[in-house]
């Protein structure tokens, strides 16, 4: 049996285009203005873009992609040429191979198993500069559902697990943000 790569997301692509509105833009701007103008960022999960990559462009960020549904990364590279963009799963690609000022992942962490999140988590933290900040959305409490678009299984650790996932790996949450449509995220930064 061939693994999905991007998830579900593929197969959904063309409805997730069409349902996705700028719930999280809000959350996302004021994230990026902790960070450094012209400073570089990584969008894992990157989708088509929308809104996350087209706010932090619009914080005088520089943006890189990450996204493993081919229709969705094609979009992207529509939408937004000048942002280099690769079609791998976040849980396997080497993150451009190198640093970055920030990190953001917007409804992806969730998704994975939670030995991929806490793997992750890690790698996000390496491909962090000193200083650098993660934002990623997950629900605050222990919790499973099926994704609405998907049908497949999401799954929130819980703030407890994140935080420990995170000390261990040399971040700090800083902050706690809620974003228009009620996501929590969490925003860690590194030592």
């Amino acid at each position: 049996m061939t693994t999905d790569p991007s998830h579900g997301w593929e197969a959904v692509a063309q409805a997730f285009m069409a349902a996705r509105s700028d719930v999280g833009a809000d959350a996302v701007r004021h994230w990026a203005g902790q960070l450094p103008l012209g400073g570089t960022v990584l969008d894992i999960g990157c989708g088509f873009g929308e809104p996350v990559t087209r706010t932090l462009i619009e914080a005088g960020l520089e943006v890189w992609g990450v996204d493993a549904s081919p229709t969705l990364v094609a979009e992207y590279r529509r939408r937004f040429p000048d942002c280099p963009v690769t079609c791998e799963a976040a849980e396997v690609s080497d993150l451009f191979g190198r640093s970055f000022d920030g990190v953001v992942a917007v409804g992806l962490i969730f998704l994975l198993p939670e030995a991929d999140q806490h793997r992750l988590i890690a790698r996000v933290a390496g491909a962090l500069a000193p200083s650098g900040r993660f934002l990623f959305s997950a629900p605050r409490q222990v919790c499973e559902w099926d994704d609405l678009l998907t049908g497949r299984p999401s799954r929130s650790l819980g703030e407890a697990a994140y935080r420990a996932a995170l000390e261990a790996a040399g971040l700090s949450v800083v902050d706690q943000p809620t974003d228009a449509g009620g996501n929590h995220y969490f925003d860690a930064v590194k030592a």
